[in-house]
């Protein structure tokens, strides 16, 4: 695993239509949704926007669904945030990550992790760094689940509340699932993620700009 470096300041970088000014540090959090297959296509995506680098925080339930060796950049899971702390002097991982990001990106997130956030949960290191998330820095959640947990009426709570701290949600949407069953519930595509991703980091530039 390679030791999480602090935070570079950002710089400039050859802007060409609308992409970014500045360099751009994004953190994204996968859950244990079937969903997770499609983070190494994520990733690859992301790295395409100019001056954004990516770094992983997994739950342990979602390196079921993919091949670490498929990673090409930094990845965190709880075993991590253990080993890094030894004693009153050390760094804490998920403070760490929550300083060195502008953005967090959570895709996909789990119905489990979903209840967690909602409910203030923080038992391994993604919730931990959501928990302590700089509420100035946006973060933005795409919802995956079987179509049934997705219209439990919990889930438009947890949904909301999750809207109400600021966060803000790329819905899921309707297609036929790994599962079997077809209906609304799945992660949306990864195109729709990389624009989002986008537009936000082109709003904050903008902002900074003004």
């Amino acid at each position: 695993m390679e030791p999480l470096s602090p935070p570079e300041p950002g710089f400039p970088v050859q802007k060409s239509s609308s992409v970014l000014q500045k360099k751009s540090c994004i953190l994204l959090g996968v859950t244990g949704s079937v969903a997770a297959l499609k983070l190494p296509l994520l990733i690859t995506e992301l790295l395409k926007i100019p001056g954004l680098e990516v770094k992983v925080v997994t739950t342990e339930r979602a390196k079921h669904f993919y091949n670490v060796q498929e990673i090409p950049v930094s990845l965190y899971s709880d075993e991590d945030e253990w080993q890094l702390w030894k004693g009153r002097s050390d760094p804490v991982l998920h403070i760490e990550l929550r300083r060195w990001a502008d953005l967090m990106l959570v895709a996909p997130l789990d119905a489990n992790t979903l209840a967690k956030l909602a409910n203030g949960i923080c038992d391994n290191l993604l919730t931990c760094v959501i928990r302590a998330w700089d509420m100035r820095k946006p973060l933005l959640f795409c919802p995956a689940m079987n179509t049934a947990m997705w219209e439990h009426p919990i889930t438009a709570r947890q949904v909301e509340q999750l809207k109400s701290f600021g966060y803000k949600e790329i819905p899921c949407v309707v297609k036929k699932l790994v599962c079997g069953d077809e209906g609304r519930g799945a992660m949306a595509e990864v195109w729709t993620i990389v624009e989002s991703v986008k537009s936000i980091l082109e709003e904050r530039d903008m902002s900074m700009q003004s």
